[in-house]
């Protein structure tokens, strides 16, 4: 599917101008056509080429992508650079931005995908590491119906008391729509306990969730720039393939009203 490139500057609160990039699917001859809106959260190197191309493939599937730019407290719209000042930079801002903004952050995010004439209304959010965090938090908002969560390494870091009083894990019982969360095994920013806390945590709330442990995988495994050796392009599909199940499943589909059945499944092979 064609998909077009552009950004939108909208203003927050703090003061500040969020660029928000936008990428958008394309039917020609069909000016009337309407996509499903997907958030999707950067790492804390904001809108790189790696999470540009990330939102590219899944815009190319039929989702409006909007990647918004969540540094704008402290920098302009730019990516930091995969280097040792970036780093430093980006995991510096990420604690110091206020919980507010980034909640902020989402719903203008939102509010910017649902005024667009070729949105159905629908939302969904997706990130890695930091973005992660933002996609789980997002999901929190009953207007994201569905949510896949890439090495959510802050989710497990707050849950610990480390870095800001993040309540995100304790509010999951208020997440609405259904959840996507991907490990890798290997990663050692979320070790096997902590991703047990945060599995038990979702389990205990009866949020709908499928929750995704990869034996191979390390952090930042679908990065494929500057990765430090831990892009793997084949895991990374397959978790395309969850996504876009999850996305296409819970965005485009109309469901109609429930009809307050329960589900009987039958014990039998």
């Amino acid at each position: 599917m064609l998909i077009e490139e552009s950004y939108h500057d909208v203003k927050t609160s703090y003061g500040t101008t969020m660029r928000i990039f936008t990428y958008s699917p394309v039917i020609p001859n069909y000016p009337e056509v309407k996509f499903p809106g997907v958030i999707v959260y950067s790492e804390i190197y904001q809108v790189t080429g790696p999470v540009q191309r990330f939102a590219k493939d899944i815009a190319g599937q039929g989702f409006i992508v909007a990647c918004p730019s969540i540094y704008h407290n402290f920098e302009g719209p730019e990516a930091l650079a995969y280097d040792v000042e970036g780093t430093d930079k980006g995991n510096k801002y990420k604690i110091e931005k206020e919980l507010e903004s980034y909640d902020e952050d989402n719903k203008l995010t939102i509010e910017y995908l649902t005024s667009l004439p070729n949105c159905n209304g629908k939302i969904g959010a997706t990130g890695m590491c930091l973005g992660g965090h933002l996609a789980f938090r997002a999901a929190l908002d009953p207007r994201i119906k569905a949510a896949v969560c890439f090495f959510a390494t802050d989710i497990h870091n707050h849950a610990l008391g480390k870095g800001q009083n993040d309540d995100s894990l304790k509010r999951c019982g208020e997440i609405q729509g259904e959840i996507v969360m991907i490990f890798g095994c290997k990663d050692n920013h979320v070790p096997l306990p902590g991703r047990d806390l945060i599995r038990s945590e979702l389990r205990s709330k009866d949020v709908e969730m499928t929750f995704i442990e990869i034996n191979d995988a390390q952090h930042a495994f679908v990065r494929d720039e500057s990765s430090k050796g831990r892009y793997d392009p084949a895991i990374t599909k397959n978790c395309f393939e969850w996504l876009f199940e999850l996305f296409n499943r819970k965005l485009k589909l109309e469901y109609g009203d429930h009809d307050g059945k329960n589900v009987f499944i039958q014990d039998i092979c």
